[in-house]
């Protein structure tokens, strides 16, 4: 189900709790023939500012992060978040949703649940004032395509590109000082090297509640309820 999801049309976030969660589902993402970027602090700032760019530039369409990482996030055009991991606090919650709907978009917040979290997240949802509509589902449903667009991915695995060297620092030719001594000196020289929606928030985006069966959050086939308000959770 979230590989469905993530192959759908437009920019998607999906947040999980932990480093390993996020490098776990992009391999799987992969693996099923969706292309998705890790950001988390187990990267290097060259890794998370290029995963960054890339689904900036429409070059990746799936990001996949933690609530650490997610806080640098400012990318417009966002059409939907996923809540892979339910939050704990309402703070969080409203933070992963706030990434959609900006400047004046609009978009969509799914949550994915399992049975027994439900509880504890439909009274984290009510803190965050948010009241999200409920759907049960099974992958493959016509239910779960029309709430997050979701669609059979091609299956077919994706082979990451070679990254290209670093390019090789040149450095500065030196500034050359000179002057011209007593007579009875040679010329000396001093040297000098020098070495870079409008008034939307995030309750303004519709939020709905995926609810799974039990196991791994569906995370690549699994039973699962939608609710809608979308903030949702895989």
């Amino acid at each position: 189900m979230t590989a469905a999801i993530a192959a759908r049309d437009g920019r998607t976030i999906m947040f999980a709790r932990t480093q390993m969660g996020v490098d776990r589902l992009v391999g799987q993402l992969a693996a099923v023939g969706v292309r998705a970027g890790a950001l988390h602090g187990g990267k290097t700032q060259r890794a998370r500012t290029r995963t960054l760019a890339e689904f900036r530039e429409g070059r990746v369409n799936v990001l996949v992060a933690t609530d650490v990482a997610a806080r640098g996030i400012h990318v417009d055009g966002v059409s939907l978040v996923v809540h892979i991991d339910p939050p704990k606090d309402s703070k969080d919650y409203l933070h992963r949703a706030g990434r959609t709907a900006r400047a004046g978009e609009s978009g969509a917040v799914a949550t994915l649940v399992l049975p027994k979290q439900r509880k504890s997240t439909l009274a984290m949802l009510q803190r965050a004032g948010v009241d999200p509509a409920q759907t049960r589902v099974r992958p493959g449903d016509a239910a779960l395509a029309e709430l997050t667009g979701a669609r059979e991915p091609s299956g077919v695995p994706v082979v990451d590109e070679p990254t290209p060297p670093p390019a090789k620092r040149v450095p500065r030719a030196p500034t050359v000082t000179a002057r011209r001594a007593r007579r009875t000196t040679a010329h000396r020289a001093a040297a000098a090297i020098t070495r870079v929606s409008a008034g939307k928030t995030a309750r303004d985006a519709d939020n709905f509640m995926i609810n799974g069966q039990d196991g791994n959050h569906g995370h690549l086939a699994e039973s699962v309820d939608v609710g809608a308000d979308r903030h949702q959770r895989d």
